[in-house]
């Protein structure tokens, strides 16, 4: 197992815990604390990020949170800063927003499109804008993106903004690693494909209201090697590989988590 004791982990988007799944930012968030991380959490709603540090303290972990809106400059710094002002440092930003909204680019509003930069692709921006300085004075950091297979591949849906900003986040990474190698900061990406949440099924309730249960099915048997769709819980123990990995291995890298599914596509390469 991984000793994360006397770590800091500063992590946007570590809410949509619920009784029937989580979301992939609320089990990397546990994970890491159960290695024995301290974990600062900013996200959008602090009802779902106080249940997040519900489960966490309960286990015996260290877990604050606080309403950040990360595509809003002043936010984030309130967030790093009282970050800072509790633990002293931040070894690990884990950047874990995003938005996803149906649209092609003749079709899509306006708002539509620039919702989706923000919170995908600006908030990234604004994360390691604060973070960096605070990681370059201390001489090390470690710095974990989620993007997804969308930024990589066309999945079968509609959704140009999405598939755009988080093709952007692995390229963002990959020129500032080579920026910040030498002053041993680290920036990767997480590349997940299909994983169920409660982020998913809010999307699937919303555009495809009583299909949801067999469209999952569907996708299960179609996409994936053994037949079912990946779960936030088979996948968040790569994140904490990817921490502990030296820095000559992995700098400016992704890693897959597709369950699969590449293979079948025919996209494996």
């Amino acid at each position: 197992m991984l000793n994360l004791h006397g770590k800091v982990v500063l992590i946007t988007g570590l809410g949509q815990t619920t009784d029937e799944g989580w979301g992939i930012g609320a089990a990397i968030a546990t994970l890491f604390a159960r290695q024995g991380a301290a974990i600062f959490g900013g996200n959008r709603s602090l009802t779902s990020a106080n249940r997040t540090k519900a489960r966490i303290e309960e286990e015996g972990g260290i877990c604050h949170v606080v309403e950040t809106d990360v595509t809003d400059s002043a936010s984030v710094k309130a967030l790093v800063d009282q970050c800072i002002q509790r633990h002293g440092r931040i070894d690990i930003l884990v950047n874990n927003v995003g938005r996803s909204e149906p649209g092609c680019p003749a079709s899509m509003t306006e708002d539509t499109w620039h919702a989706q930069v923000d919170i995908n692709l600006n908030s990234l921006y604004l994360l390691t804008h604060h973070v960096l300085p605070i990681m370059t004075q201390q001489g090390h950091g470690s710095v974990v993106s989620v993007a997804s297979i969308a930024g990589l591949r066309y999945i079968g849906k509609p959704q140009v903004a999405y598939s755009a900003t988080k093709a952007a986040m692995i390229q963002f990474a990959k020129a500032t690693a080579v920026m910040y190698a030498r002053q041993n900061i680290r920036l990767n990406t997480v590349v997940p494909g299909l994983i169920y949440t409660p982020y998913t099924e809010a999307l699937a309730q919303r555009y495809a209201p009583g299909k949801i249960q067999r469209g999952i099915c569907r996708l299960g048997k179609s996409r994936f090697l053994w037949g079912e769709w990946g779960m936030d819980g088979m996948w968040h123990g790569r994140r904490c590989s990817l921490r502990r990995m030296r820095r000559v291995i992995l700098q400016g890298s992704l890693w897959w988590w597709m369950g699969g599914s590449l293979v079948l596509l025919g996209e494996y390469n």
